[in-house]
This record gives structure tokens, C-alpha cells and sequence, in this order.
């Protein structure tokens, strides 16, 4: 018993339910028993040794069932059902052989009972006890036992109850610390999945307006000071955005990413070709979209090895589309003079992918006509719901 005690206590302390009702609470009921303890000592039981027995094989039932009824495994384990019914074998023997007092233990057993019990089987269970605990009270003590039927079928119900709106505080504890911790998790993906469109973007446009300044400078210093304004100019502008997205307040503008695309793709030595028409967009689908363009041109920038790109927006009032689209081979030595293949599957596309599918929208990515195409679209109306992740880009599209 003491060993049962221990391992109770120590699930409790490990689940984090030292305040929660646990076996120990339903112990004081014991004291119901104080008046058959007296009869035994005292000798006013028949066969005082019998009835000692039975008073201790009742209260170590009763420990065993109450302390495995608060773990949802061990109270539906066969053995606590199996010492469940003992328990009531041994609660009607000792009523109905001394009576009295003795049949307090019918209160008891419903306390076992509404513990080990739970629905859907409760109600039976209570109606079923209860009936027997008065057809037992009733032979015992006449019409006076009635009341006994009363409080076993109360104590039965109002112990399940208890018990089972202390299951579900615990339970609605639970799902507030786990969406406490997705809570989290999706604003680690939000700043991590910002803060690689943000820099990636800012660092090639840097890299490439650097490499601008380096060459121009023997041929024309002033065209070399103004892309080391320009550096400076977009290190500011990267400052700020960053700043925001820390914050969580970065609202993208589709007309600023296109602008910003088109000098970094002037500078790298691409022609940039820009379109649009169609009515205006919504604030949070020009900032998805928008997103879309910083990453594209940052790729055409770092792997196309084109020289033209051209950045279509459209939409008819329900959809919004934008499209990037250059003439590159897939090679770029823009960097450093490092060939690089521009499907070698990075994790921007796939991100936007992720941001996009959540507002109801797709993304897709892929050669096409002699270059590579990225092709975006939302509803006009687009809103980005969190919580959603996973979503892979269009089966056989590669990322870059």
C-alpha cells in the first residue's frame, strides 16, 4: 500500500497535478468507517474478528480503486474493474451481517464508484448501486434505509462530476499551453521566413550595386558614386524593414518591391520590363505579392544569367496575378564568378509558397519559353491565415 501511495504521488508531481484532486483527497471519507472500527473494539459486532477482516479488506479496496482512478490508463485496467466489484461484494456481505453503521459503506463504495466510473456508463452504474444499496439498507433496517439508497447514488454522482470538471480544467489547461507553444512556433517561421526574403534580397541587391560601383569607378565616377548612394539608400530602407518585422507591423507595398526590383535588375545589367494593369489591390495581397517580386528578381539577380525580365501584374476584381519572367539559361557569374544551376531548391519560393496557399492562393515556379517563370496569384481580397505550413510548391515545379 505504501508503494502505491509513492507511485501515485510521483505520477501526480511528474504530470504537474499537485493541485489537482488525486487519490489522497478522497481518503478523510474513510472516517465514515470510524463507527464499525468502534463495534469491532468495542464488541458490539457478532464475530468481531470477521468483521475486522472485512473492515480491512474494504478500506484497502478503497484505496486501490480511488488512487487508480485519477490515470485514465489504470482506471479502465481490468484489475481496478475487478476490484471495483469486490469492493461491493464485500460492502453488501458486511451490510446485510451487521448492519447499523456498516451500511455507511455503501456512501463509501459510491464515492469508488463515481471515481472509477465516467461516461457513458455512469448513469447506469449510479441508478444500479443505488438500487442495491437500498434493497440491502431496506432488509436490514426497513423503509428507514432509504435513505442509504439516496446518499450512495449521491455520492456516486456528484464524485463523478467533480472528478470529470477536473478532467476537463486540466484538459482545456493543456490545449492552452499547446496553442500557447504553436502560438510561438508560427511566429518563429513568421520572423524567420521575413527576415530571409528581407535580407536575401537587400545583401544581392548590395552585392550587385557594389560590383556596379567597382567596375564604373575607372570609367565614371559619377555613375559609381550613385550606386554607392544607392547602397547606402537601400541599407537604410533594409534597417527600417527589418525593425518592422521584428515588430510584426511590416506591411509590403507592391509598387515599392517593383521599383526596388527594377533598379537592382538595372544594375546587374538587365533590362527590366514592367506591366500592369487591372484595378487596385487589396493592402495584404499587394504585400503577398509583393514578396513574390523581391524574390524572383532575386533570383533572376543571382542565378538567371539573363539579360531581360519582365514583371507583369494583372487582375480582373476577383484575382491578382504576377508573373516574373526572364530570358536567363539558368547560369550566373555574378557573383564572385561562381556558376550556379538556379533550380537547386531553396527555401525562398518555398516559403512564399507556404504564405500563399494560406490566403487561398498559388505559387508556381519552372522553365518555360527559353527562361524560368514564376507565376503568383491570390484573390483580390487575400488575407494570410496563420497556422498553415507544410505546403509544397506545384508538383514538378523546381525552386530556385
Amino acid at each position: 500500500m505504501a508503494r502505491l501511495f509513492r507511485h501515485h504521488k510521483a505520477a501526480c508531481a511528474a504530470a504537474g497535478e499537485e493541485r489537482a484532486p488525486n487519490g489522497f483527497s478522497l481518503l478523510p471519507w474513510l472516517l465514515l468507517g470510524m463507527g464499525s472500527l468502534s463495534n469491532v473494539f468495542g464488541g458490539d459486532a457478532a464475530d468481531p474478528l470477521l468483521g475486522g477482516l472485512g473492515l480491512l479488506t474494504f478500506n484497502s479496496l478503497y484505496i486501490y480503486v480511488t488512487f487508480r482512478s485519477f490515470t485514465r490508463k489504470t482506471r479502465e485496467a481490468p484489475s481496478t474493474r475487478v476490484a471495483l466489484v469486490l469492493m461491493t461484494g464485500v460492502t453488501c456481505a458486511l451490510a446485510l451481517a451487521y448492519g447499523g453503521t456498516w451500511l455507511l459503506f455503501f456512501p463509501l463504495l459510491g464515492l469508488a464508484t463515481g471515481a472509477a466510473v465516467r461516461l457513458p456508463h455512469l448513469r447506469l452504474a449510479g441508478a444500479a448501486l443505488g438500487v442495491l444499496a437500498g434493497a440491502v439498507a431496506v432488509s436490514r433496517d426497513g423503509w428507514d434505509g432509504l435513505g442509504i439508497a439516496y446518499a450512495t447514488w449521491i455520492s456516486t454522482m456528484v464524485t463523478a462530476a467533480i472528478l470529470s470538471l477536473s478532467d476537463a480544467v486540466r484538459q482545456l489547461r493543456a490545449a492552452r499551453e499547446e496553442l500557447a507553444h504553436r502560438a510561438v512556433e508560427q511566429e518563429r517561421l513568421r520572423f524567420s521566413r521575413d527576415l530571409h526574403d528581407l535580407l536575401g534580397h537587400t545583401l544581392s541587391v548590395i552585392v550587385v550595386k557594389a560590383e556596379a560601383a567597382r567596375r564604373l569607378t575607372t570609367r565614371d565616377v559619377d555613375a559609381a558614386q550613385a550606386q554607392l548612394v544607392d547602397i547606402e539608400s537601400v541599407g537604410r530602407q533594409a534597417l527600417t524593414e527589418i525593425r518592422e518585422a521584428v515588430t510584426g507591423y511590416r506591411q509590403g507595398s507592391l509598387s515599392r518591391e517593383i521599383d526596388g526590383a527594377a533598379s537592382a535588375l538595372r544594375a546587374a545589367g538587365l533590362e527590366p520590363v514592367v506591366r500592369r494593369s487591372g484595378p487596385p489591390l487589396a493592402p495584404q495581397t499587394e504585400a503577398l505579392l509583393g514578396w513574390v517580386v523581391r524574390e524572383a528578381a532575386t533570383n533572376v539577380v543571382r542565378h538567371s544569367g539573363a539579360s531581360r525580365c519582365e514583371i507583369a501584374v494583372s487582375g480582373d476584381g476577383e484575382r491578382a496575378r504576377v508573373t516574373v519572367m526572364d530570358d536567363g539559361t539558368g547560369r550566373s557569374s555574378s557573383s564572385g564568378g561562381s556558376d550556379r544551376p538556379r533550380t537547386t531548391g531553396g527555401t525562398g519560393l518555398r516559403g512564399l509558397a507556404e504564405r500563399l496557399a494560406a490566403a487561398g492562393g498559388t505559387l508556381t515556379a519552372g522553365p518555360e519559353r527559353g527562361g524560368f517563370v514564376v507565376t503568383a496569384e491570390l484573390p483580390a481580397d487575400a488575407v494570410e491565415e496563420p497556422g498553415t505550413d507544410g505546403v509544397p510548391l506545384a508538383a514538378g515545379r523546381p525552386t530556385y
